[in-house]
């Protein structure tokens, strides 16, 4: 057995307040903003129960995020908790200019003209940042600005590539809002000239996850992992489903991904608001089905930003992502911005706390399982096996090795009751790993005999306080040790 037990986790130190935040399985992304951005506010957040901090590349300078990263590193490193960092990519978002006095009227059946040409924006002319709009629009098309509160049809393309529209919905437009277009295939890479330049401060920073936004096709996820391969980075790629020609290829690029967020922000807007709800539904149960991470995100609790309640609707939502087998929740503007970061955190977390109470579950056993033509079936068949074997032996632990991450995300999806601990010898899937239901990951290099392995794991959990004696432990493994194997072997001990 291992002696160097002790330097698998953290000094000593009161390890309750880490076991209180492992109490929820579904994981809590918090946006870090003005509102959070100090040590100790995130540290708050942290005990709150986030385990995943999002650094949205769309605001804020280099040097401010490099204040932010040090800052969760520094908790990760002194206290009980593996905390993960997101850097979310702004990609091709398209917004109008400067708006003169910051707002312009309009009412149904006016006539604007976009343009190219930078200006302050009037009832002549309006700045859009996208160069090829007169290029991929056509006659009738829709387009909507400030997340559809405005919604114009395109009425004519000029020669010198300006496009004039009509108003459809009026209101007021404001400088520098999102335009979107959901009739319009995008010609825009999927990786701008900023995000080229953030990715490159992400890779060098080491972050742990990246997400990719306004993914259309497999082709933007394989070119993002190219370039990360390039960098020798082990960043995992998060692909944002917030187009309806995602949808189209979400099987492919589902495959392809590390994790999925489900942006349901633009994605409101550019597909009918009525379909959202079971798009939600389709894409969590496609990533469980390959062992895919996925994030439902955007305006999950929006009325705390300024209130000390979430709305009805709002407790609901959380509720429900949890019951259709959501790996994490996302909060944006209600940390970033809002009145009262760490309560929306606490709110958001008791909710989850008791939706998994619940016997309820989408992903039931007969809709989850491996599936046979995977390269990977066998091992699934093993991980699902384990997760059974610790129901039916009611296990206060099941325990798993991965060196990928690969067994840790298929133990994760079929989504054992019994407690999920990860052991890796690869530091950065620690932290990676927080983005997953239901797992808490421990960094464990020695490479001994199967058995000698598993007493230590055992030992190490036990030490820490999250097993007992006398309680019944599910193990999985690969042997022989030395060939690093997929996972083809199950172990069951009770602690003495």
């Amino acid at each position: 057995m291992s002696k160097n037990i002790g330097k698998y986790f953290h000094q000593e130190m009161d390890n309750s307040a880490g076991q209180e935040h492992a109490t929820h399985r579904t994981k809590i992304v918090a946006t870090v903003g003005p509102a959070c951005d100090s040590h100790e506010k995130l540290l708050e957040l942290v005990k709150a129960g986030v385990n995943v901090f999002r650094l949205n590349f769309s605001h804020g300078a280099h040097e401010d995020k490099k204040r932010i990263i040090d800052s969760i590193r520094k908790i990760s490193a002194t206290e009980p908790y593996n905390i993960a960092i997101l850097g979310d990519l702004q990609g091709p978002k398209l917004r109008v200019g400067e708006i003169e006095n910051n707002a312009l009227h309009v009412k149904e059946g006016d006539i604007l003209t976009f343009t190219n040409e930078k200006m302050v924006g009037t009832m002549d002319r309006i700045y859009v940042s996208y160069p090829n709009l007169a290029g991929d629009v056509v006659l009738g098309n829709t387009i909507m600005i400030d997340d559809g509160k405005i919604e114009v049809v395109v009425k004519e393309i000029v020669p010198n590539g300006d496009v004039k529209v009509r108003v459809k919905l009026g209101g007021i437009i404001s400088s520098k809002k999102g335009l979107n277009l959901p009739d319009t295939k995008i010609s825009l890479p999927a990786l701008t000239e900023k995000d080229l330049i953030d990715l490159d401060f992400i890779i060098k920073e080491n972050l742990d996850w990246v997400a990719l936004s306004f993914v259309r096709k497999v082709d933007d996820i394989v070119g993002i992992k190219k370039i990360l391969q390039e960098n020798k980075s082990k960043l995992k790629v998060i692909a944002k489903i917030e187009m309806p020609e995602a949808l189209d290829n979400l099987r492919e690029i589902i495959l392809e991904s590390d994790g999925i967020m489900v942006a349901r922000g633009d994605l409101g807007v550019e597909v009918p608001i009525e379909k959202v709800p079971l798009i939600q539904r389709q894409i969590i149960r496609k990533c469980l089905h390959r062992g895919k991470p996925v994030i439902v995100a955007t305006q999950m609790m929006e009325s705390m930003i300024d209130r000390v309640k979430p709305n009805r609707s709002e407790s609901t939502d959380v509720a429900n992502a949890v019951l259709e087998g959501a790996d994490a929740v996302m909060l944006s503007g209600e940390t970033a911005t809002g009145m009262h970061p760490a309560l929306v955190v606490e709110t958001m977390r008791k909710i989850i706390i008791e939706a998994e109470k619940s016997e309820y579950r989408y992903n039931r056993d007969e809709d989850i399982k491996p599936l046979p033509h995977s390269p990977t079936f066998i091992s699934d068949a093993v991980c699902l096996t384990a997760c059974k074997l610790s129901q039916n032996t009611n296990a206060d632990a099941l325990i798993g090795m991965t060196q990928t991450g690969y067994t840790a995300f298929m133990l994760s999806c079929f989504r054992p009751k019994s407690n999920l601990y990860i052991f890796t010898k690869e530091k950065t899937l620690v932290n990676q790993l927080s983005l997953s239901w239901g797992i808490r990951a421990f960094f464990y290099d020695e490479e001994v005999s199967l058995d000698e392995i598993i007493a230590d794991q055992i030992k190490i959990l036990k030490e820490r306080g999250f097993i007992r004696e006398g309680e019944v432990v599910v193990n999985t493994g690969s042997t022989p040790i030395e060939l690093h194997l997929p996972t083809n072997t199950i172990k069951v001990t009770v602690v003495k």
